[in-house]
């Protein structure tokens, strides 16, 4: 495994996503990943997961400090108090004392952003989250949060993958010492079916996912948590660190349209302003 550095912080340049992963399947599959050298393991509030992903890691017998693990807020628990009693029952069902990085999951402007930001730097301050952030936050909110709240986040996790560009996130966070973090970054599934991909791959020996995966952690600040359910995947999702792309391969995926959102739920935010 490779890592990615930001605020003095090394995070896994791939972890495991647990979208849509329940029960005795979640906690199969986070062990498994574990087994398999995972260390970076993504959750949510609203996953309905949290519990079995903490009972994986609980029971890995690795040591608590060697993972970094992610849980989000869901976008109706974003009031200052329901910020602070849903963290604890998160870190509760976790099984931890602390989460790795705390972010808010959306946007959602009946909540003012000022009094969430506050309450996760309290829990900050206490230790309890140790970096916080944002997802799914368009340019316009992320610019709020670093210039005008002054609040230092530690990423911002969006769709990002061969078929969705966030090159001016990108660019802005070279600027603000923040990590991009790319969530469904195999278009959950359509990187597979991409006959461009598929040929690139072919000239490493490695499959489309592969080289989309590898073209997202070769540039700065980002990492990935494409989820993963069986075991082959799982692997080969960490099996790209043995190959760089050539110039020629990265600017060739660099010229794909990067317009194919897929994730755009009914409250989500103005994504062009």
């Amino acid at each position: 495994m490779q890592y990615k550095s930001v605020q003095g912080v090394d995070v896994p340049e791939i972890g495991l996503g647990t979208y849509r992963l329940y029960g005795k399947e979640c906690k199969r599959v986070v062990s498994e990943a574990i087994g398999l050298g995972y260390r970076h393991i993504d959750t949510a509030q609203v996953y309905k997961n949290e519990q079995e992903v903490g009972d994986a890691i609980y029971s890995s017998g690795v040591d608590r400090e060697d993972f970094f693990v992610t849980t989000k807020l869901w976008h109706t628990n974003l009031d200052h108090d329901n910020v602070l009693q849903t963290t604890e029952d998160s870190l509760k069902a976790l099984r931890t004392p602390y989460i790795d990085l705390l972010l808010i999951h959306w946007p959602n402007g009946q909540y003012p952003l000022e009094q969430t930001l506050e309450a996760m730097m309290t829990l900050k301050d206490q230790g309890k989250a140790l970096s916080i952030g944002v997802s799914n936050f368009p340019m316009s909110l992320t610019k709020k949060v670093v210039e005008d709240l002054r609040i230092p986040i530690f990423t911002n996790q969006v769709e990002f993958h061969p078929f969705m560009g966030q090159f001016d996130l990108l660019e802005y966070s070279y600027d603000n010492d923040f990590l991009v973090t790319a969530y469904s970054p195999l278009a959950q599934g359509k990187v597979m079916e991409n006959e461009l991909l598929k040929s690139i791959g072919a000239e490493y020996g490695k499959t489309a996912a592969q080289v989309s995966l590898r073209w997202l952690i070769e540039q700065e600040n980002v990492i990935a948590i494409p989820k993963a359910s069986s075991i082959e995947h799982m692997r080969d999702n960490i099996d790209i660190f043995d190959f760089e792309l050539s110039d020629e391969h990265f600017e060739t995926i660099d010229g794909l349209e990067k317009n194919k959102r897929l994730v755009n739920p009914t409250f989500a935010p103005d994504w062009e302003n």
